[in-house]
């Protein structure tokens, strides 16, 4: 929760205002980890069970979608789809990177390390597409308003709806591989916890001979 608001805080010191990020998904998904963390702890404090384990592998494919869009289409050179990246100062530079780096990589590891195993089904993969379509359907109506658009993959000025629709079809297969790709890694840590042997009990001690005749 910590690098949450440390990067949305230091990101905001740059041009952009905390009102002007909020459209980016990156800030929605990041908000949904923070958010996320607190009910979970908030949660634990209270002695009451985990949150359900389908939410908590929702909110990390959604940072995880993050941290790979802006890695490898948004940051990268040889994408068609890649954004300019500006000159920051030093404060909105560590911004970025806790936002797009530091919270993906912690997520990904803490449901990794500390979620129960065994809970996720194939089906939740496409369930977790909600939230990107409903994503996909905000940004396409905010566009029509404002005439600016988050991302280049959704810029319906340069591509069209074509264009666009052809876009979230591939984005939308991607991030539902990758979410079948989340239960699959689940599912076989389940079986992986199951498999490990238990340590055997240790032999009992022989007792020394003629211990019985000297009583």
């Amino acid at each position: 929760m910590l690098c949450v608001v440390a990067g949305i805080v230091l990101t905001a010191l740059g041009p952009a205002t905390v009102t002007g990020l909020l459209p980016y998904f990156t800030i929605q998904s990041n908000v949904a980890v923070g958010v996320f963390a607190g009910y979970a702890a908030w949660r634990a404090w209270q002695g009451r069970p985990e949150p359900p384990s389908a939410l908590k592998g929702a909110v990390t494919l959604y940072i995880t979608i993050t941290g790979t869009v802006y890695h490898l289409v948004l940051a990268n050179p040889a994408s068609p789809f890649a954004m300019v990246q500006p000159d920051r100062a030093p404060g909105e530079w560590w911004g970025n990177q806790f936002l797009h780096t530091v919270v993906p990589l912690l997520a990904v590891a803490d449901w990794a390390l500390f979620d129960r195993r065994g809970r996720l089904r194939p089906r939740y993969a496409a369930w977790w597409l909600a939230f990107p379509i409903a994503y996909l359907a905000f940004a396409l109506v905010r566009g029509l308003v404002v005439h600016r658009y988050p991302y280049p993959f959704l810029d319906v000025r340069q591509l069209g709806y074509g264009g666009v629709g052809f876009s979230a079809l591939f984005f939308a297969v991607t991030f539902w591989l990758l979410g079948l790709l989340f239960v699959g890694v689940d599912r076989a840590l389940a079986r992986r916890g199951r498999d490990v042997p238990a340590e055997p009990a240790p032999a009992p001690v022989a007792a020394p001979e003629g211990s019985a005749a000297g009583r």
